[in-house]
């Protein structure tokens, strides 16, 4: 899925080429695509022909345009996108032929590109949501700020992620304590840190916190610099391209491979119905392994 960098590269394509404009016409090719839109899709497309997309923001994955009425007031309503596993949010000359797996299709009353999502799997999905002026939308009020951003609380994320009673791999996935970071992220962070993800939060110390926040926010900020990590050719930005720091992933997806730091092979163990790679010198596994107390990661 993917996380916060490749989501904040797509935001940025929507700031530039979508902020701004009047929607002229929507067209709703899958229903799926508009699931979590609970009216349905003619609401939908109602709530957004003739609104002005204002901006474009970012919490964690999810993208969020808030709408604006004809003479740019604020109409109190955003458009909330979540991209799941394959979307796209694609910036499309009109004339280009429609993708195979085109969900919805937005022009705009100066008829220059269209905003096309595209998304293989219909994981994704996008929805009219309350809003009040560039406000959050209240579904994802729960999202935790992520580290890049300036008001990032340093002195609060350590101290909670100490009073938890879980692994921290598990716990750098829980939207609601740190935003935007999944399953590559942590494993990449958790190396730079040398922390095993299995070791107990609440047995880290300030300074081995320190040493991960510095490493989420180091791998965030190089991944986000080369456009994110693309595996296959879904994970692009609004002009189709993809990103490149996959060839610079130290563990994630290296089992086998020597450890760029000590040479030792890299490891894969099972975690969550998916991987966790670790280097076994550099993140030695804690001797005994407490049950997490918080089984269930909430992610978004």
């Amino acid at each position: 899925m993917p996380e916060l960098p490749e989501v904040e590269v797509v935001r940025r394509g929507l700031e530039r080429w979508v902020a701004g404009r009047t929607v002229a016409a929507v067209e709703v090719h899958h229903p799926r695509a508009v699931r979590r839109h609970l009216e349905g899709a003619d609401h939908f497309v109602a709530a957004l022909t003739g609104r002005t997309f204002s901006a474009a923001h970012r919490r964690g994955k999810y993208l969020w345009l808030p709408l604006a009425e004809a003479d740019g007031t604020p109409a109190g309503r955003a458009m909330v996108a979540h991209l799941g596993m394959s979307g796209q949010l694609l910036v499309e000359k009109p004339a280009r032929p429609r993708e195979t797996h085109l969900r919805a299709r937005f022009t705009f009353t100066d008829g220059g590109r269209e905003l096309r999502f595209v998304d293989q799997r219909t994981f994704g999905g996008l929805a009219v949501e309350d809003a009040e002026g560039e406000g959050i939308p209240s579904r994802l009020a729960h999202i935790a700020i992520d580290p890049l951003d300036p008001s990032f609380d340093e002195a609060a994320f350590s101290a909670a992620l100490r009073r938890r009673r879980t692994e921290v791999k598990r716990a750098l996935l829980d939207q609601t304590l740190i935003g935007g970071v999944g399953n590559i992220y942590a494993d990449e962070s958790l190396w730079r840190a040398r922390l095993h993800g299995t070791r107990p939060t609440d047995r880290l110390t300030r300074a081995q916190v320190a040493d991960l926040l510095d490493g989420v926010r180091s791998v965030l900020g190089e991944a986000l610099a080369q456009g994110g990590t693309s595996f296959d050719s879904l994970y692009v930005d609004v002009n189709g391209q993809s990103g490149y720091f996959s060839r610079f992933l130290a563990v994630y997806g290296q089992a086998d491979r020597p450890c760029p730091r000590c040479g030792t092979p890299i490891t894969r163990e099972s975690f969550m119905n998916r991987s966790s790679y670790s280097c076994p010198v550099c993140q030695p596994a804690p001797r005994t392994r407490r049950p997490s107390a918080e089984p269930r990661t909430r992610r978004s």
